[in-house]
């Protein structure tokens, strides 16, 4: 990096790396005093720089210690989005999904209420996990209408086609328009307990989320499974 840069260029510079497992999840980032030595940058740019990176969920403080690598989080549908705009893939560095079930199933109320169909209504479901550098960081399950299997056969395969919502859009011939996100709090299941590597009575956060076209149209309901170990947070700039 060139003598100077600022505290955004110094922030994704240790967020890349972060995201890339090269500096991994409860190990040290260099004090502020390195940084300023390294950049050639101030004692304020770098903690304005440190500051970023804990806004993101990518550090958090450890006393005596000093700044440290977070744990793996769950990204939401907007950094999702603007991942797979920026590199093709919805995945970011170091994510992978695994797809443990594919088929289709009667809507219950919660899916057929989002995609304004009657209960019992026959729709696609796709569950899979995600992982970041080997950890669970989600369960989650996409529930797609007729419409959307029609012009995305792909879907009803086992495999991960690394943009679903994207490749359906596409298909559509509409863009996405925007996301409705309903977070709630419950125990979880055997099935989400397995999947994400959980034991005993534990509380997980429910992630409901109707995504809508610009033509109005649903694309995808998904329901994910966050552990309260790996958070769902997002950082969203005012600026």
């Amino acid at each position: 990096m060139s003598e100077g840069e600022g505290y955004a260029g110094i922030a994704s510079y240790y967020a890349d790396r972060i995201r890339k497992g090269e500096i991994p999840a409860g190990s040290k980032l260099p004090s502020l005093r390195d940084v300023c030595d390294s950049h050639g940058v101030s004692m304020k740019t770098a903690a304005r720089a440190f500051s970023q990176l804990k806004a993101w969920g990518l550090t958090v403080p450890k006393p005596g210690v000093g700044t440290i690598a977070a744990a793996p989080v769950s990204d939401n549908i907007e950094g999702r989005v603007k991942t797979f705009a920026a590199t093709g893939r919805a995945l970011a560095a170091g994510e992978t999904s695994e797809i443990l079930e594919i088929g289709t199933v009667a809507a219950d109320e919660l899916i057929a209420t989002r995609l304004d169909i009657e209960p019992g209504t026959p729709v696609a479901v796709r569950r899979r996990v995600v992982s970041r550098d080997g950890v669970p960081t989600h369960y989650s399950s996409s529930y797609y209408p007729a419409y959307v299997i029609s012009a995305v056969p792909e879907l009803m395969e086992p495999v991960s086609t690394g943009g679903s919502r994207e490749l359906a859009s596409e298909r559509l011939g509409s863009a996405q328009k925007g996301v409705l996100e309903e977070v709630t709090c419950r125990f979880a299941t055997e099935v989400e307990k397995s999947a994400l590597g959980l034991t005993g009575s534990v509380q997980v956060m429910q992630i409901v989320r109707t995504v809508h076209l610009k033509d109005g149209r649903i694309v995808e309901v998904g329901v994910k499974i966050v552990s309260g170990s790996t958070p769902l947070k997002w950082y969203t700039d005012l600026e």
